[in-house]
């Protein structure tokens, strides 16, 4: 059924034709919609036989969900941000126990300096957790995610956070269409557990594990996330053939075919990065995309496959590891090894910076002039950042960086956030 709806409230609804047992929930920006959604959906009775716990942290709330999968329910919470870091030794624990938790995450910058905005920098932080992250690119397909989300998790008995664009997409108004109850019955199952915990016959689960073991059992892990990589594309097969459109696979290309340029990105930001190829087209510049909807576990060899006739590559990415710079390009460069393809690194959006059209189409075509430096940051403003290593040059204490740039530009602290 097709409706005009917020991109949060839209997950919420396929959360619960999803059937959740239990959602356990921790309000922070900008997820919180969609727990107020499903508690809303739990009070009224239009999801039934569903415990919604209020939980007095983002670590509680993952405790939560850890305790409810290992009991054998079908267990969903939501997070962002700082949220997601103070969750971290509990999200390690439900991959390592592993437990088919769902988890939205909407994406959100991590400080320090506080922001409120959009990147990729707090699922980024998890990539090498043991959860598998899928990237949505629109609401529909963020709604799609997490059906297939729920069946993927359970088959494999692994945690799979859903990655969506904070405020981008959690906050944004468009038509989307709505499943119906039995179709995700005829695509989801109801759950059954591998373990269920009885009382009558206590276990221990997560106790220590020696050397002589622990290394088979981070082994097990990964070979579960690599079945994941052939799961994923069957699994979107059948939600097509019942739903009747794609919900994202592993990755997915936009004129890509005969491009010689191929910029590769994850998430809402495709949106304008298609919008710049298809004026650049219209010109006769041979561009295309890849968008990553699987980062983990990550599609190295169908990526290659992909990338291997382009003569370059930009890599656009809203996170950055410092000290290094491009994260995505780091696995985008380990599976083009030994190709002769050119590749460019690009941070951008950090923070909620606007990535606009413009902005883009100057950095393409430099690209396809080869004028790029391998790690760029798309309109950095220089000034501002050559002003404060001239201060810090000459002023040892020159204070917070956050701070210093502030009082430069004339605001007070207390505007900053």
């Amino acid at each position: 059924m097709l409706r005009q709806i917020e991109g949060s409230q839209a997950v919420a609804a396929a959360i619960g034709l999803c059937r959740p047992e239990v959602i356990c929930a921790y309000p922070i920006s900008p997820q919180t919609h969609i727990v107020e959604g499903l508690g809303e959906m739990v009070k009224s009775g239009a999801l039934t036989q569903c415990e919604f716990i209020n939980v007095e942290s983002e670590f509680a709330a993952m405790s939560v969900a850890i305790g409810a999968s290992a009991a054998g329910a079908r267990a969903y919470t939501a997070t962002a941000s700082q949220g997601l870091l103070y969750m971290v030794e509990a999200v390690y624990n439900a991959s390592g126990l592993g437990l088919p938790i769902v988890m939205t995450v909407a994406n959100r910058a991590i400080g320090s300096p506080i922001n409120i905005w959009n990147d990729h920098s707090d699922s980024m932080s998890q990539r090498d957790c043991g959860w598998i992250q899928l990237f949505a690119e629109t609401n529909q397909e963020a709604l799609d995610l997490h059906i297939l989300a729920f069946k993927l998790a359970e088959e494999l008995s692994l945690p799979v956070m859903v990655c969506m664009d904070g405020f981008i997409l959690t906050h944004a108004y468009e038509r989307m269409d709505i499943p119906s109850q039995e179709q995700v019955d005829a695509f989801l199952p109801p759950y059954e557990p591998r373990q269920v915990l009885d009382p009558r016959e206590p276990v221990s689960i997560g106790a220590m594990v020696g050397p002589e073991a622990f290394m088979e059992v981070r082994y097990l892990a990964h070979a579960k996330q690599m079945q994941a990589l052939a799961r994923i594309p069957e699994l979107s097969a059948e939600f097509k053939a019942i739903f009747g459109r794609d919900s994202g696979g592993l990755m997915h290309t936009y004129r890509a075919d005969d491009a010689e340029t191929i910029v590769v990105a994850m998430g809402s930001v495709l949106g304008t990065i298609k919008d710049t190829i298809d004026e650049m087209r219209d010109q006769g510049h041979r561009i295309g995309a890849l968008a990553i909807t699987s980062y983990r576990p990550f599609p190295g060899v169908q990526v290659r496959d992909v990338l291997k006739s382009a003569r370059r590559v930009v890599v656009l990415e809203k996170s950055m590891a410092v000290g290094i710079g491009g994260i995505l390009a780091s696995d985008i460069r380990l599976a083009l090894a030994e190709l002769p393809v050119v590749g460019y690194a690009v941070i951008a959006g950090l923070g909620g910076r606007p990535i606009t059209r413009k902005s883009l189409r100057t950095l393409f075509e430099s690209a396809m002039r080869d004028a790029l430096e391998p790690l760029s940051f798309l309109d950095l403003d220089w000034t501002i950042v050559n002003k404060h290593l001239e201060l810090e040059r000459t002023v040892r204490r020159s204070g917070p960086a956050a701070e210093a740039i502030l009082r430069g530009l004339g605001r007070g602290a207390s505007q900053f956030g």
